[in-house]
């Protein structure tokens, strides 16, 4: 990640929670972050940013693929960002799976909404079939990043 300073997410709490590519990971925590895998359960310390990777299976129906990543937004809202009063929430859809990638972009519209007032902010990033990891990986630094606060309801198409 050469385009972005070195330190630049130093200090900063980022979960991570589903299928999330190793390339995300090292990206995330070569610019200074402190990195958690979530399997399933809350984080056990305060969290600034999570990101949710939603995984499509052939034996998880639309509502099942929802419901996974509400329970685990839902959890870390609950422990780390209401109490704190302060939050970001960073949904990266699956690729080739339009109907989760709009349902995932439509949770991220309504907490936008909804979380406004205890400070919590929500994107949805949504990547195309031809989008490569290193994409997804920039687009994730940037919205981790002090600069990312500034949108939340937003849906970001990589292409």
């Amino acid at each position: 990640m050469q385009i972005f300073r070195e330190g630049l997410l130093e200090g900063r709490s980022i979960a991570l929670a589903g299928p999330v590519s190793d390339q995300v990971r090292e990206a995330l925590a070569t610019l200074g972050a402190a990195v958690t895998l979530l399997d399933g359960q809350a984080p056990k310390a305060p969290v600034d940013v999570l990101v949710c990777a939603a995984g499509v299976s052939e034996d998880l129906r639309e509502d099942a693929l929802l419901e996974r990543e509400w329970a685990t937004v839902q959890a870390v809202a609950s422990e780390s960002f209401i109490p704190a009063r302060a939050g970001r929430i960073v949904l990266l859809a699956p690729r080739r799976a339009p109907v989760e990638q709009a349902a995932l972009e439509n949770l991220a519209r309504t907490l936008s909404v909804e979380w406004a007032r205890v400070g919590i902010t929500a994107t949805a990033v949504v990547p195309g079939a031809e989008t490569t990891d290193e994409q997804v990986a920039t687009l994730l630094v940037y919205l981790c990043s002090p600069a990312g606060a500034y949108f939340s309801g937003a849906r970001f198409d990589i292409r």
